[in-house]
């Protein structure tokens, strides 16, 4: 595995007041993120100079950093239509190239660089794809494709660089995909027994958790 691009975003106003079409109404966002070149700090609560727009659903040591596949921009584009697509359309911080949500699971380790990351939670697509895609059905393109990137949060700080290699240190959690894991939240009204199962993962974060939690059955 190899970190292909680093990416931040600062929040930024779009839209026009009073559109007819929902989509091209005020927004504020930092969605799209731009490379950044040479080593950059990580730190707990995430990348150097990236912020976020909602800390609410944003950011925080359970979700510092956003990682996704760099197989999938060629899947979007040719799907799309679109030949702009590629790394930080969809908020991500690093794009990894030879991982994806099948080979990657909750409660993995990585070594890139200085820094140490552990895999939090699948990402949770939100309307603001739509508005960045200026698609109604985007949200529902990422989720039924599984092509939702992943969390990381930071054990280690420290400088990263792209060309760096990522290296998988640890998978304590095999039997927790991302993949998966983002399948039984979708499904957890009528998946509760595996649902009391991912959230006694420790890696799993507190908010997965307790959505979980909240449809389990009683021990």
């Amino acid at each position: 595995m190899r970190l292909r691009s680093i990416q931040i975003g600062v929040p930024r106003d779009y839209g026009t007041a009073g559109a007819e079409d929902a989509l091209d109404r005020p927004w504020t966002s930092a969605i799209a993120k731009q490379a950044v070149a040479g080593t950059v700090w990580v730190g707990r609560l995430g990348v150097a100079g990236d912020v976020q727009a909602d800390r609410r659903v944003h950011g925080g040591p359970d979700k510092a950093v956003l990682a996704y596949g760099h197989g999938h921009y060629p899947q979007w584009r040719e799907m799309l239509g679109r030949a702009d697509v590629g790394p930080g359309w969809f908020g991500e911080n690093l794009t990894i190239e030879g991982s994806d949500e099948r080979t990657v699971c909750i409660g993995d380790r990585f070594a890139i660089g200085q820094a140490r990351f552990e895999v939090s939670q699948p990402r949770e697509p939100c309307a603001t794809l739509n508005r960045r895609f200026h698609r109604k059905d985007m949200v529902k393109l990422v989720q039924g494709n599984l092509r939702t990137g992943w969390y990381l949060r930071v054990l280690t700080e420290g400088w990263v660089e792209a060309g760096m290699p990522v290296t998988l240190v640890d998978r304590p959690c095999p039997q927790w995909p991302v993949i998966v894991a983002s399948e039984l939240m979708v499904e957890r009204a009528v998946r509760r027994e595996e649902c009391g199962r991912l959230a006694a993962c420790p890696a799993l974060s507190e908010s997965w958790r307790g959505s979980l939690t909240a449809v389990a059955p009683a021990p």
